[in-house]
């Protein structure tokens, strides 16, 4: 048979497979998930409207930051030390009963005893 004839449903093949198949042409990203986070064992995070929040004391830009309290947008109702044991207001280092407030800002703030922690909401892309 002539190598001409076979090229071209050859290459309508391979167009074919390599189109349907999207691994090639883009991966998806997704938010941080909790057991990401329980791999280290310094996190200290809390989980508030299905976002995983992320102490920022460390992060320079973070503490430069001149920031407004807004209003309070949530509260620590639980701890947990598992991530399968996290709902709603679930923090596996704030104190029950810590109140969260939204700023002007990316920052969020969490109160504990008088003290103002940055937290972070941890979304990709």
């Amino acid at each position: 048979m002539n190598f001409s004839k076979l090229l071209l449903p050859f290459s309508i093949l391979l167009i074919f497979l390599v189109g349907c198949n999207n691994d090639y042409i883009s991966s998806a990203t997704s938010n941080p998930t909790l057991k990401e986070y329980f791999k280290y064992d310094n996190a200290d995070i809390f989980l508030l409207n299905g976002y995983v929040f992320s102490n920022a004391q460390d992060v320079e830009w973070v503490t430069e930051l001149k920031y407004e309290l807004g209003e309070q947008v949530g509260e620590i109702t639980k701890q947990a030390d598992k991530a399968s044991k996290f709902e709603n207001g679930t923090a596996n280092k704030l104190p029950i009963g810590t109140e969260i407030f939204k700023t002007d800002t990316p920052v969020n703030i969490a109160i504990v005893d008088g003290e103002e922690i940055p937290y972070l909401k941890m979304v990709e892309g």
